[in-house]
């Protein structure tokens, strides 16, 4: 059976993003690229880690929803690179699909747990 690792894949994907950004051009638009690429990329897997050990389900959905925000704003960065043609199409292609996959679980994981919220919610009052 496969270990499905969340986190070890959050952090692959960064990896995979850090490696070819250092291939952008060493333009204005290559260097703003790459720093917030970067910041962005490495944001959802130390938010995770942290959604992990959350101190409530309130701050599980917050975290969670910090990992999506990034997700969200790594793929818009790097389909700008796609359009630029600034990096390799099929490696570019990959990584968009690797996020939007990871954008798609973190969608669903944000969802259950504030459904699952609300009904703790409910189980309380009664």
């Amino acid at each position: 059976m496969v270990k499905f690792d969340l986190q070890d894949r959050l952090i692959d994907f960064s990896v995979n993003l850090i490696r070819i950004l250092d291939r952008l051009p060493n333009t204005i638009i290559g260097k703003h690229l790459k720093g917030q690429l970067t910041r962005s990329c490495t944001s959802p897997a130390l938010n995770y880690g942290e959604a992990c050990d959350a101190e409530s389900r309130k701050d599980f959905i917050h975290k969670i929803k910090i990992v999506l925000k990034e997700l969200r704003e790594t793929f818009v960065g790097v389909t700008i690179i796609k359009r630029l043609h600034l990096l390799d199409l099929s490696q570019v292609n990959a990584l968009l699909k690797e996020c939007d996959e990871l954008i798609a679980i973190f969608r669903k994981s944000y969802i259950t747990a504030r459904s699952n919220l609300g009904k703790a919610r409910l189980e309380k009052k009664d």
